[in-house]
Protein backbone atom coordinates (compact mmCIF):
# COMPACT_ATOMS: atom_id res chain seq x y z
CA UNK A 1 0.00 0.00 0.00
CA UNK A 2 1.67 3.27 -1.08
CA UNK A 3 2.36 5.87 1.53
CA UNK A 4 0.72 9.26 1.12
CA UNK A 5 3.06 11.77 -0.42
CA UNK A 6 4.24 14.86 1.46
CA UNK A 7 1.64 17.45 0.46
CA UNK A 8 -1.23 14.98 0.11
CA UNK A 9 -4.57 15.69 1.85
CA UNK A 10 -3.78 13.01 4.43
CA UNK A 11 -0.82 15.04 5.70
CA UNK A 12 -2.38 18.45 5.31
CA UNK A 13 -2.81 20.10 8.69
CA UNK A 14 -5.84 22.36 8.96
CA UNK A 15 -4.92 25.49 10.83
CA UNK A 16 -7.59 27.10 12.99
CA UNK A 17 -8.08 30.78 12.28
CA UNK A 18 -6.58 33.00 14.93
CA UNK A 19 -9.11 34.88 17.03
CA UNK A 20 -8.89 38.62 16.77
CA UNK A 21 -8.06 40.54 19.89
CA UNK A 22 -10.50 43.04 21.34
CA UNK A 23 -8.42 45.93 19.99
CA UNK A 24 -8.41 44.41 16.47
CA UNK A 25 -12.19 43.96 16.54
CA UNK A 26 -12.55 47.54 17.77
CA UNK A 27 -10.42 48.86 14.91
CA UNK A 28 -12.26 46.76 12.36
CA UNK A 29 -15.73 47.95 13.49
CA UNK A 30 -14.84 51.43 14.73
CA UNK A 31 -17.71 53.02 12.80
CA UNK A 32 -20.28 50.92 14.68
CA UNK A 33 -18.67 51.67 18.02
CA UNK A 34 -18.57 55.38 17.17
CA UNK A 35 -22.33 55.29 16.51
CA UNK A 36 -22.85 53.45 19.80
CA UNK A 37 -20.71 55.84 21.85
CA UNK A 38 -23.35 58.60 22.40
CA UNK A 39 -25.79 56.00 23.75
CA UNK A 40 -23.18 54.54 26.08
CA UNK A 41 -22.22 58.03 27.25
CA UNK A 42 -25.86 58.84 27.98
CA UNK A 43 -26.33 55.72 30.13
CA UNK A 44 -23.07 56.29 31.98
CA UNK A 45 -23.90 59.93 32.79
CA UNK A 46 -27.60 59.59 33.56
CA UNK A 47 -27.97 55.96 34.68
CA UNK A 48 -24.70 54.64 36.12
CA UNK A 49 -23.19 57.69 37.86
CA UNK A 50 -26.43 58.59 39.70
CA UNK A 51 -26.36 55.13 41.29
CA UNK A 52 -23.10 56.03 43.00
CA UNK A 53 -24.73 59.03 44.68
CA UNK A 54 -27.69 57.00 45.92
CA UNK A 55 -25.75 56.98 49.20
CA UNK A 56 -27.20 60.45 49.72
CA UNK A 57 -30.31 58.65 51.00
CA UNK A 58 -28.33 57.84 54.15
CA UNK A 59 -26.66 61.24 54.54
CA UNK A 60 -27.76 64.82 55.13
CA UNK A 61 -26.85 66.84 52.05
CA UNK A 62 -24.54 69.82 52.48
CA UNK A 63 -23.43 72.01 49.60
CA UNK A 64 -20.17 72.71 51.45
CA UNK A 65 -18.40 70.32 53.74
CA UNK A 66 -18.80 66.58 54.26
CA UNK A 67 -22.20 64.92 54.31
CA UNK A 68 -23.41 63.73 57.72
CA UNK A 69 -24.43 60.08 58.05
CA UNK A 70 -27.94 59.73 59.49
CA UNK A 71 -28.76 56.06 58.78
CA UNK A 72 -32.40 55.30 57.93
CA UNK A 73 -33.70 58.68 59.11
CA UNK A 74 -35.17 59.69 55.75
CA UNK A 75 -36.77 56.31 55.11
CA UNK A 76 -38.52 56.53 58.49
CA UNK A 77 -39.62 60.05 57.57
CA UNK A 78 -41.07 58.82 54.29
CA UNK A 79 -42.99 55.86 55.71
CA UNK A 80 -44.36 57.89 58.62
CA UNK A 81 -45.62 60.69 56.37
CA UNK A 82 -49.43 60.86 56.12
CA UNK A 83 -49.10 61.68 52.40
CA UNK A 84 -47.08 58.59 51.55
CA UNK A 85 -49.97 56.11 51.70
CA UNK A 86 -52.17 58.23 49.43
CA UNK A 87 -49.40 58.90 46.92
CA UNK A 88 -48.36 55.24 46.84
CA UNK A 89 -51.99 54.23 46.27
CA UNK A 90 -52.29 56.65 43.33
CA UNK A 91 -49.07 55.30 41.86
CA UNK A 92 -50.20 51.68 42.11
CA UNK A 93 -53.61 52.39 40.57
CA UNK A 94 -52.21 54.37 37.63
CA UNK A 95 -49.44 51.82 37.05
CA UNK A 96 -51.98 48.99 37.15
CA UNK A 97 -54.02 50.73 34.47
CA UNK A 98 -51.02 51.55 32.26
CA UNK A 99 -48.88 48.42 32.64
CA UNK A 100 -51.49 45.70 33.22
CA UNK A 101 -54.82 46.77 31.72
CA UNK A 102 -53.14 48.39 28.72
CA UNK A 103 -50.74 45.50 28.12
CA UNK A 104 -53.16 43.20 26.18
CA UNK A 105 -54.22 46.10 23.94
CA UNK A 106 -50.79 46.17 22.27
CA UNK A 107 -50.93 42.43 21.61
CA UNK A 108 -54.45 42.62 20.14
CA UNK A 109 -53.43 45.54 17.93
CA UNK A 110 -50.44 43.56 16.57
CA UNK A 111 -52.70 40.59 15.78
CA UNK A 112 -55.29 42.81 14.07
CA UNK A 113 -52.52 44.51 12.11
CA UNK A 114 -51.34 41.12 10.86
CA UNK A 115 -54.87 40.28 9.74
CA UNK A 116 -55.01 43.22 7.32
CA UNK A 117 -54.64 41.72 3.87
CA UNK A 118 -53.92 44.95 1.96
CA UNK A 119 -50.21 45.70 2.34
CA UNK A 120 -50.66 49.38 1.46
CA UNK A 121 -53.44 49.85 3.99
CA UNK A 122 -51.42 48.00 6.65
CA UNK A 123 -48.42 50.26 6.14
CA UNK A 124 -50.67 53.30 6.38
CA UNK A 125 -52.10 52.11 9.69
CA UNK A 126 -48.60 51.42 11.00
CA UNK A 127 -47.30 54.87 10.11
CA UNK A 128 -50.32 56.63 11.63
CA UNK A 129 -50.11 54.57 14.83
CA UNK A 130 -46.35 55.19 15.20
CA UNK A 131 -46.49 58.98 14.85
CA UNK A 132 -47.82 59.89 18.35
CA UNK A 133 -44.85 58.15 19.96
CA UNK A 134 -42.52 60.82 18.57
CA UNK A 135 -44.51 63.67 20.14
CA UNK A 136 -43.43 65.02 23.53
CA UNK A 137 -45.85 64.90 26.44
CA UNK A 138 -46.32 68.70 26.51
CA UNK A 139 -47.53 68.52 22.91
CA UNK A 140 -49.74 65.50 23.61
CA UNK A 141 -51.16 67.16 26.72
CA UNK A 142 -51.96 70.28 24.72
CA UNK A 143 -53.83 68.19 22.12
CA UNK A 144 -55.84 66.25 24.70
CA UNK A 145 -56.61 69.24 26.91
CA UNK A 146 -57.90 71.12 23.87
CA UNK A 147 -59.90 68.12 22.68
CA UNK A 148 -61.43 67.41 26.12
CA UNK A 149 -62.18 71.02 27.04
CA UNK A 150 -65.77 72.02 27.81
CA UNK A 151 -66.06 73.49 24.33
CA UNK A 152 -63.74 70.89 22.80
CA UNK A 153 -64.38 68.29 20.11
CA UNK A 154 -65.43 65.48 22.48
CA UNK A 155 -68.03 67.56 24.32
CA UNK A 156 -69.36 68.88 21.02
CA UNK A 157 -69.88 65.31 19.78
CA UNK A 158 -71.58 64.05 22.94
CA UNK A 159 -73.67 67.25 22.91
CA UNK A 160 -75.30 66.04 19.69
CA UNK A 161 -76.85 63.23 21.75
CA UNK A 162 -78.18 65.58 24.41
CA UNK A 163 -75.44 64.88 26.97
CA UNK A 164 -74.30 67.76 29.15
CA UNK A 165 -70.64 68.84 28.79
CA UNK A 166 -68.18 66.92 30.98
CA UNK A 167 -65.17 68.60 32.56
CA UNK A 168 -62.77 65.74 31.88
CA UNK A 169 -59.60 67.51 32.95
CA UNK A 170 -60.91 68.71 36.33
CA UNK A 171 -63.05 65.68 37.20
CA UNK A 172 -61.44 63.27 39.67
CA UNK A 173 -63.52 60.41 38.27
CA UNK A 174 -62.31 60.81 34.68
CA UNK A 175 -58.74 62.10 34.92
CA UNK A 176 -57.19 58.66 35.44
CA UNK A 177 -58.96 57.39 32.32
CA UNK A 178 -57.64 60.41 30.46
CA UNK A 179 -54.15 59.25 31.43
CA UNK A 180 -55.01 55.70 30.33
CA UNK A 181 -56.36 56.58 26.89
CA UNK A 182 -53.73 59.22 26.16
CA UNK A 183 -51.02 56.65 26.98
CA UNK A 184 -52.74 54.13 24.73
CA UNK A 185 -52.96 56.67 21.88
CA UNK A 186 -49.28 57.50 22.21
CA UNK A 187 -47.90 53.96 22.63
CA UNK A 188 -50.30 51.74 20.68
CA UNK A 189 -48.28 51.48 17.48
CA UNK A 190 -44.79 51.69 18.95
CA UNK A 191 -45.22 49.16 21.76
CA UNK A 192 -46.86 46.66 19.41
CA UNK A 193 -43.80 46.51 17.11
CA UNK A 194 -42.13 43.68 19.02
CA UNK A 195 -45.29 41.55 18.90
CA UNK A 196 -45.91 42.28 15.23
CA UNK A 197 -42.31 41.33 14.45
CA UNK A 198 -42.73 38.05 16.34
CA UNK A 199 -45.84 37.30 14.27
CA UNK A 200 -43.98 37.99 11.01
CA UNK A 201 -41.26 35.54 12.11
CA UNK A 202 -43.72 32.62 12.25
CA UNK A 203 -42.92 29.95 9.67
CA UNK A 204 -45.30 30.22 6.71
CA UNK A 205 -45.54 26.42 6.52
CA UNK A 206 -47.52 26.46 9.78
CA UNK A 207 -50.19 28.64 8.15
CA UNK A 208 -50.26 26.37 5.09
CA UNK A 209 -50.65 23.25 7.23
CA UNK A 210 -53.41 24.89 9.24
CA UNK A 211 -55.24 25.93 6.05
CA UNK A 212 -55.03 22.37 4.70
CA UNK A 213 -56.50 21.06 7.96
CA UNK A 214 -59.39 23.49 7.61
CA UNK A 215 -58.46 25.80 10.49
CA UNK A 216 -60.32 29.11 10.71
CA UNK A 217 -58.61 32.46 11.29
CA UNK A 218 -59.51 32.29 14.98
CA UNK A 219 -58.00 28.81 15.20
CA UNK A 220 -54.80 30.07 13.58
CA UNK A 221 -54.61 32.97 16.03
CA UNK A 222 -55.27 30.68 18.99
CA UNK A 223 -52.96 27.79 18.13
CA UNK A 224 -50.21 29.43 16.04
CA UNK A 225 -50.02 33.18 16.65
CA UNK A 226 -50.62 33.36 20.40
CA UNK A 227 -48.08 30.61 21.29
CA UNK A 228 -45.47 32.52 19.26
CA UNK A 229 -46.18 35.64 21.33
CA UNK A 230 -45.74 34.01 24.74
CA UNK A 231 -41.98 34.67 24.93
CA UNK A 232 -42.05 38.40 23.94
CA UNK A 233 -45.16 39.01 26.06
CA UNK A 234 -43.49 37.46 29.10
CA UNK A 235 -40.28 39.41 28.62
CA UNK A 236 -42.01 42.75 28.10
CA UNK A 237 -44.37 42.24 31.03
CA UNK A 238 -41.49 41.43 33.39
CA UNK A 239 -39.48 44.44 32.22
CA UNK A 240 -42.49 46.73 32.57
CA UNK A 241 -42.85 45.72 36.21
CA UNK A 242 -39.51 47.40 36.83
CA UNK A 243 -41.28 50.72 36.13
CA UNK A 244 -44.36 49.86 38.18
CA UNK A 245 -43.68 52.57 40.78
CA UNK A 246 -42.90 55.20 38.15
CA UNK A 247 -46.34 55.55 36.50
CA UNK A 248 -45.01 58.17 34.04
CA UNK A 249 -43.81 61.47 35.49
CA UNK A 250 -43.88 63.40 32.19
CA UNK A 251 -47.48 62.49 31.50
CA UNK A 252 -48.83 63.16 35.00
CA UNK A 253 -46.86 66.40 35.35
CA UNK A 254 -48.39 67.80 32.15
CA UNK A 255 -51.96 66.66 32.89
CA UNK A 256 -52.18 67.57 36.56
CA UNK A 257 -53.95 70.57 38.07
CA UNK A 258 -55.13 71.57 41.53
CA UNK A 259 -58.56 70.01 41.02
CA UNK A 260 -57.31 66.48 40.34
CA UNK A 261 -53.85 66.47 41.92
CA UNK A 262 -55.07 64.44 44.90
CA UNK A 263 -55.92 61.42 42.69
CA UNK A 264 -52.99 61.48 40.25
CA UNK A 265 -50.18 62.67 42.51
CA UNK A 266 -47.59 59.89 42.20
CA UNK A 267 -44.19 59.12 43.69
CA UNK A 268 -42.31 60.81 40.84
CA UNK A 269 -44.19 64.09 41.17
CA UNK A 270 -43.72 63.91 44.95
CA UNK A 271 -39.96 63.42 44.45
CA UNK A 272 -39.95 66.39 42.09
CA UNK A 273 -41.63 68.63 44.65
CA UNK A 274 -39.53 67.71 47.66
CA UNK A 275 -36.29 67.45 45.70
CA UNK A 276 -36.25 70.29 43.18
CA UNK A 277 -38.83 72.69 44.60
CA UNK A 278 -38.06 72.33 48.32
CA UNK A 279 -34.40 71.33 48.07
CA UNK A 280 -34.75 68.24 50.28
CA UNK A 281 -32.30 66.21 48.20
CA UNK A 282 -31.66 63.47 50.76
CA UNK A 283 -35.38 62.79 51.20
CA UNK A 284 -35.95 62.71 47.45
CA UNK A 285 -33.01 60.34 47.00
CA UNK A 286 -34.39 58.01 49.66
CA UNK A 287 -37.71 57.90 47.85
CA UNK A 288 -35.98 57.19 44.53
CA UNK A 289 -33.93 54.40 46.12
CA UNK A 290 -37.11 52.88 47.52
CA UNK A 291 -38.64 52.91 44.03
CA UNK A 292 -35.59 51.32 42.46
CA UNK A 293 -35.30 48.54 45.02
CA UNK A 294 -39.00 47.66 44.75
CA UNK A 295 -38.73 47.63 40.94
CA UNK A 296 -35.76 45.24 41.02
CA UNK A 297 -37.57 42.93 43.45
CA UNK A 298 -40.69 42.86 41.26
CA UNK A 299 -38.66 42.02 38.15
CA UNK A 300 -36.74 39.26 39.95
CA UNK A 301 -39.82 37.66 41.53
CA UNK A 302 -41.83 37.82 38.31
CA UNK A 303 -38.92 36.28 36.39
CA UNK A 304 -38.70 33.34 38.83
CA UNK A 305 -42.48 32.82 38.74
CA UNK A 306 -42.56 32.95 34.94
CA UNK A 307 -39.68 30.48 34.70
CA UNK A 308 -41.53 27.98 36.86
CA UNK A 309 -44.91 28.39 35.15
CA UNK A 310 -43.99 28.86 31.49
CA UNK A 311 -40.27 28.10 31.26
CA UNK A 312 -39.68 31.58 29.84
CA UNK A 313 -38.19 34.59 31.60
CA UNK A 314 -35.96 37.59 30.99
CA UNK A 315 -32.79 35.47 30.92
Amino acid sequence: MPRPSAGSPAQTVQMKPRRKSAWQRLRADWVLYAMLFPTLLYFVLFRVLPILNMRLAFYTFKAKGPWVYVGAKYFKQIFSSPQFGKILGNTLIISLMKYVLLFPVFVVFAILLNEIRSLRFRKGVQVISYLPHFLSWPVIAGIWISMLAVDGAVNQIIGWFGVSPVRFMTNKGTIRWVLFFSEMWRSLGWDSIIYFTAILAIDASLYEAAAIDGASRLDIIRYIVLPALVAPMTTMFILNLGYFLSAGFDQVFNFTNDSVNSVIDILDTYIYRIGLERGQYSLATAMSLFKGVVGCILVFLTHITSKKLTGTGVW
